[in-house]
């Protein structure tokens, strides 16, 4: 298994089909989707919120796993 990084960042924009654009701590914006545990449980996330991330390691998206 290839470790993931952790970070944090806020959700700056809501897309379809649970897509979000982050923008992280060092200013980078990326591209994240829910995880699915909190797709299962209905977690909302909305445009302002503070998120957990777990960075793909080859680059593209990151999952969304936390919701502070």
């Amino acid at each position: 298994m290839v470790d993931e990084k952790k970070v944090e960042g806020v959700v700056e924009e809501a897309l379809p089909d649970t897509l979000f654009r982050v923008k992280l701590e060092d200013g980078e914006i990326v591209l994240a989707y829910l995880a699915g545990k909190m797709r299962l449980h209905r977690i909302k996330v909305l445009v302002g919120d503070r998120v957990q991330l777990h960075l793909d390691p080859y680059g593209g998206r990151a999952r969304i796993t936390r919701r502070q």
